[in-house]
């Protein structure tokens, strides 16, 4: 059943990236569609009695389903057009890789009922922080093509010309930092009450403890200077790719070597 629904709403984002910018209300409407489909087989693939299954394909798939949302939201305060035709084939890929990569199953027997939602705010919190990174890129792309003495036409460049203004895409960017940031900081608290719970220490000592708070640290510098000191522009691309980087490194990229490269499940 969930991969029916995987592959519905992959060809649907696949045909909104190719609807032509005048059907506005058939994008809308085919968006809503495929990312309530998406939604619908991410919680059937995740969410089971007594455990949830967790993995790199499936937080991937996540994250643009979160994409989906805040372009198809922030859509209506601004002219993102020009993003809808780059996250749509992202979506639609990312849709697909939890049928490939399937990832492993978590028993929650025995664990406090919050655990749950500690994973959810987790992969929440993972899903907006990987958006920013993705805006991040764009940005930076979009300020080179600003400068480029002999800009080259090409899909992609047509994409980037019809994003909005630096300006307005640093407003977003700095929204979407901000919401990762609050929901990176639950994790962080309600991980180190689990620790507590389960390993009877406050806080283990393993590489995604390590680098999850050198990317709380990384995001709470940015935030505090761009408060304080008015950081923008490059600074802030590269504080929003170091802290994204650090962040794959204590989870995502963790669970794919173990997957894909070494075949192993939870460790």
């Amino acid at each position: 059943m969930q991969t029916y629904l995987l592959i519905a709403a992959a060809l649907l984002y696949a045909v909104c990236a190719i609807l032509p910018t005048a059907r506005g209300t058939l994008i809308s409407a085919v968006t809503a569609i495929a990312w309530l489909l998406h939604g619908a087989a991410l919680w059937l693939d995740m969410m089971a009695p007594g455990s949830v299954r967790i993995g790199f394909a499936l937080m991937i798939s996540a994250a643009l389903w979160i994409s989906v949302a805040a372009y198809w939201i922030e859509n209506r305060n601004f002219a993102l057009d020009g993003l809808r035709r780059l996250v749509m084939p992202c979506a639609a890929a990312a849709a697909l890789l939890p049928a490939v990569f399937p990832g492993s199953v978590l028993q929650l027997e025995g664990r406090a009922p919050a655990f749950g939602w500690h994973i959810s705010v987790a992969i929440l919190a993972y899903s907006t922080l990987t958006i920013a990174a993705f805006h991040a890129v764009l940005m930076a792309l979009q300020e080179t093509r600003l400068h480029a003495r002999n800009p080259q036409a090409g899909w992609l460049a047509t994409a980037l010309d019809q994003l909005p203004a630096l300006l307005t895409m640093e407003k977003l960017l700095f929204r979407l930092i901000w919401i990762g940031f609050v929901l990176l900081s639950l994790t962080v608290l309600s991980g180190i009450v689990f620790s507590e719970q389960v390993f009877g220490t406050v806080l283990k000592w393993d590489h995604k403890s390590v680098f999850t708070l050198l990317s709380w640290f990384l995001f709470a510098a940015l935030l505090a200077g761009r408060r304080w000191r008015g950081w923008r522009g490059k600074t802030a691309l590269r504080f929003t790719l170091a802290g994204f980087a650090t962040l794959v490194l204590a989870y995502v990229g963790s669970r794919f070597v173990l997957e894909v490269v070494l075949h192993r499940g939870l460790a």
